[in-house]
């Protein structure tokens, strides 16, 4: 009787294993062919069948060239898809293997893509919010990551695109800062008003809140009756010009496909 049942047991498993294989159409694919699929999957903006292919081309042929450019690409395949943990762990694991890669400057600029979307709701596709209404803890590491790329590699072609990025992320912080502060001027906390105003020309310079920091804070010392320090304010607001301050928008990834590895 065991006999007969590890009988069973084995023809069902071949029979299984040999239909997953019939299901498998990419089963005898080369390394080369199976990215070529997954290009064709990103084009195509199919990205659950572009990770697919990706990962089977990593397990199959890891010590293929094409398996390096592919754990490089499933992070951003993974993005697309708003799998954003995903891509997280991904691009961290490129990093790991390959820190030496000549692209790390497009590891720090994903990092910064994937951060930056990372706040957002699923709900947020039919009540769009602003990016100063997320985690503030988010924006500062998108930024910090974009801040790391231009720090680092000055040269690179994600250079201009982070730093007007890095531009857009402060204005959302400084607005996160100012929504606080006008929170606390409709109560009339004149004190906490100020201190928020404050950060933000501290924290956030050059942003184009400035001007709104330096009226809260101005009218909340006329408030405390703190006139020096508002007359300083008001000085302040009447010897500069404000227009010039630049108020870039978020532009789409438009650098944001993994670029081929070496």
């Amino acid at each position: 009787m065991r006999q007969l049942f590890l009988l069973l047991l084995s023809t069902t498993l071949l029979a299984c294993a040999g239909h997953k294989g019939k299901n498998d159409e990419t089963a005898g694919y080369s390394a080369k062919e199976l990215y070529e699929e997954a290009q064709a999957s990103l084009e195509a903006a199919e990205f659950q069948s572009a990770v697919k292919s990706l990962e089977s081309l990593e397990a199959r042929y890891p010590f293929d060239p094409y398996a390096k450019q592919a754990q490089l690409e499933i992070a951003y395949a993974y993005y697309k898809y708003d799998e954003l943990d995903q891509a997280t762990s991904a691009v961290e694991r490129f990093a790991r293997l390959h820190p030496r890669d000549p692209h790390m400057d497009y590891v720090y600029y994903l990092k910064g893509l994937i951060n930056f979307n990372r706040g957002q709701g699923l709900l947020d596709d039919w009540f769009p919010r602003q990016p100063s209404q997320h985690d503030p803890a988010v924006l500062e590491r998108a930024f910090n990551n974009f801040a790391t790329l231009v720090r680092r590699y000055p040269d690179s072609i994600y250079a201009g695109d982070a730093y007007q990025r890095m531009i857009y992320l402060r204005n959302q912080m400084a607005e996160k800062e100012i929504l606080i502060a006008e929170f606390y001027v409709e109560r009339k906390s004149w004190l906490s008003a100020a201190k928020r105003a404050k950060t933000v020309l501290t924290r956030y310079p050059n942003t184009i809140w400035t001007k709104r920091a330096l009226e809260i804070m101005l009218l909340s010392y006329e408030k405390l009756e703190l006139n020096d320090l508002a007359a300083d304010i008001q000085r302040v607001i009447d010897y500069n010009d404000f227009s010039d301050i630049s108020t870039p928008t978020d532009e789409s990834d438009k650098y944001g496909k993994a670029p081929p590895s070496s």
